[in-house]
């Protein structure tokens, strides 16, 4: 199983310096581009967690929910206009970003995907189809810069990107009512 180097190599990448710079530079970049691949990252590394820790996974996430929610906290956190800001100008914010995104987020996403029912899936496709639409009202709609790091032309890009991922996910989520997905 090539999968766990794969998202090591991921991670490695992610977090060389001047990989960091460019994906910090533009904030579409950082909160679109960044952010996820570390979450990719992570849910490639999840097998080799799971082979060597299986009881721990089986005890603290046998059902699924813990994970689901670990993971729903972490991204809510990170989707905040001023822990973006501290992520550039705070070391330990952003070393927490790099720990965080990966191991907080995705381990615990691709270990619970399967453990929870298609009802608690379709509930953190809901979740997450709202929250981008509310961020993107966030960005697009506020008058004054919500990121000091940030000019406020890349704040209403962002909040357009978070338009096209909340529409994404609700279109998803509306096929998957249709359309049965085999695994």
């Amino acid at each position: 199983m090539r999968q766990p180097v794969y998202g090591l190599a991921l991670f490695i990448f992610l977090i060389l310096p001047p990989v960091v710079t460019l994906a910090e530079s533009i904030m579409a970049i950082h909160m679109h581009m960044q952010m996820p691949l570390f979450m990719i990252s992570g849910m490639l590394m999840a097998p080799f967690f799971q082979k060597r820790f299986p009881k721990f996974f089986d005890k603290w996430n046998s059902n699924g929910i813990p994970g689901i929610l670990l993971f729903m906290v972490i991204v809510i956190y990170w989707m905040i206009p001023r822990t973006m800001d501290e992520a550039l100008t705070i070391t330990a914010v952003e070393i927490f970003k790099f720990v965080s995104l990966p191991f907080l987020a995705g381990v615990p996403l691709r270990d619970s995907w399967k453990k929870i029912g298609i009802g608690v899936q379709n509930t953190v496709f809901i979740i997450l189809s709202v929250t981008f639409g509310l961020l993107a009202w966030l960005y697009i709609a506020s008058p004054t810069q919500l990121c000091n790091n940030y000019l406020i032309v890349e704040q209403k890009t962002l909040g357009w990107g978070f338009v096209f991922l909340s529409a994404c996910i609700f279109f998803y989520f509306v096929q998957t009512l249709f359309i049965k997905i085999e695994d």
